[in-house]
């Protein structure tokens, strides 16, 4: 579906950013207030990306950015199964270790999540599916009388 929005690439977010840095990227983060949904994306092959997840949330609750519509978006699934995964791990056992993962962090973050690899369009279109209804579940609360012809 065609349906027209505005996608704002922020800064990402530095553990112990410098007071300095984070008032010269003021204009970026007021773009975080005042957004409709979040895509939170994290690199998932990065040994502490729990940490760094944490360390957004809490950013953003610092910020006062809370109750937006948000969908945690994994990515590099291709480099984290290079990393942890070897040729000795059956198929079965890397599918049962990726639903513990799934399950894990889908129940430690409240958000929705999708997992993905961009460089090996690893479900862009499930991530394509979410962010869409995201999209239109925003217009209808923006736009009601418009988003009655969808």
């Amino acid at each position: 579906e065609r349906v027209p929005f505005l996608l704002s690439d922020t800064v990402g977010f530095i553990r112990k950013l410098p007071h300095h840095l984070i008032e010269s990227f003021k204009s970026t983060l007021d773009e975080v207030r005042e957004s409709d949904i979040i895509l939170h994306v994290v690199d998932i092959a990065h040994p502490r990306h729990e940490e760094h997840l944490q360390t957004v949330n809490t950013t953003l609750k610092s910020l006062g950015v809370t109750g937006k519509p948000t969908l945690i978006v994994f990515n590099k699934m291709d480099l984290y199964r290079q990393r942890y995964f070897d040729d000795l791990v059956d198929a079965e056992t890397k599918e049962e270790i990726e639903r513990e993962l799934r399950a894990r962090l889908k129940n430690q973050f409240e958000h929705d999540n999708v997992f993905i690899s961009a460089t090996e369009k690893e479900n862009i279109d499930l991530l394509k599916e979410k962010l869409l209804a995201m999209i239109k579940r925003a217009y209808q609360v923006r736009y009601p009388y418009q988003a009655q012809g969808w």
